[in-house]
């Protein structure tokens, strides 16, 4: 009976720990405090308390809990060496991490209903996407996701396993499959599949149909200065879309014999840090209402 795994991180020896810790620690602070920022200037602006932002203020309270849930015992790993993790707090931490990101991509799919609406249907945006209607959207992502995850972490954590070395940074799913004893995992894949079109696949359409409709659309618009405008808009949304998805994709949709651990390490740090990372700067540098209201803030401030 396995009560606790090993988490082997990445390779090298103190120094490129030291190193990797050192490049990564800034960036984690810099991810909490430029999310945490946005959160605060939405909440405070009364120009801000739209669809729009409301949303923006649930993915960046995604981002900071998805990062922080991998990063600090990643920190932990590459500082003092603290490589185990009980069974519980692996499947909890894996549990954790997954359901963020997949509420993530459903979020990023009801923003990009929200920006068709606004772009197609603007005479009708605030009729169509009220207060409580953006409320049931970002709570349905939150319970769909709960519910997909659920089956096949349970599945798992009542399975036996026969090894305790987790080749991994964190307890991702993949390679806690490669220490299950039993050969047949035939229903966890089947679930997992399941969960995948419902918080992966369907995601992608609605946002890739959303935003081919939003093309068609700002095409047919008779001035340049309002083509360059909304395409402004949602250019930052699909700069967003793009880093999530498609590194989910790339981890979810290969031929099983390409599996590298090497890869997937990579790949899974590249989209955790990537993203909230960018967050903040994505939607404010590219957003004029988010950059005026900061500038009008810094002007009270700097006045009192």
């Amino acid at each position: 009976m396995i009560e606790e795994f090993v988490l082997t991180g990445f390779p090298g020896g103190h120094l490129v720990h030291a190193a990797m810790a050192t490049i990564l620690l800034p960036v984690y602070l810099v991810t909490l405090a430029g999310n945490t920022f946005i959160i605060v200037i939405i909440c405070m602006d009364s120009r801000l308390h739209y669809p729009m932002y409301f949303f923006l203020v649930c993915l960046s309270f995604m981002e900071i809990f998805a990062i922080s849930t991998v990063m600090c015992k990643l920190f932990a790993i590459l500082i003092s060496a603290q490589r185990t993790i009980s069974k519980n707090g692996c499947m909890i931490q894996s549990y954790i991490y997954f359901f963020l990101s997949s509420s993530d991509f459903l979020l990023l799919s009801v923003m990009s209903i929200d920006r068709y609406v606004a772009v197609c249907y603007p005479l009708r945006y605030y009729s169509i996407m009220r207060r409580n209607l953006c409320i049931k959207l970002a709570v349905s992502c939150f319970f769909i996701s709960f519910v997909c995850l659920l089956p096949p972490t349970i599945m798992i954590a009542q399975l036996p396993f026969c090894r305790h070395v987790l080749d991994h940074f964190f307890c991702d799913t993949t390679a806690l499959l490669h220490l299950i004893c039993v050969s047949d995992i035939s229903l966890i894949n089947l679930f997992s599949l399941i969960a995948s079109v419902f918080i992966l696949i369907v995601p992608l359409i609605i946002t890739s149909v959303s935003y081919i409709l939003i093309v068609s659309e700002v095409i047919r618009l008779p001035s340049d200065t309002g083509r360059q405008k909304t395409f402004s808009t949602c250019i930052s949304h699909f700069t967003m879309v793009s880093i999530v998805f498609g590194s989910a994709i790339f981890i979810e949709i290969r031929p099983s014999g390409s599996y590298s651990i090497a890869v997937d390490k990579t790949v899974n740090l590249t989209s955790t840090v990537l993203g909230p990372l960018l967050n903040p700067f994505i939607y404010t540098l590219r957003n004029q209402k988010v950059k005026d209201c900061i500038r009008d803030s810094v002007k009270r401030r700097s006045l009192l």
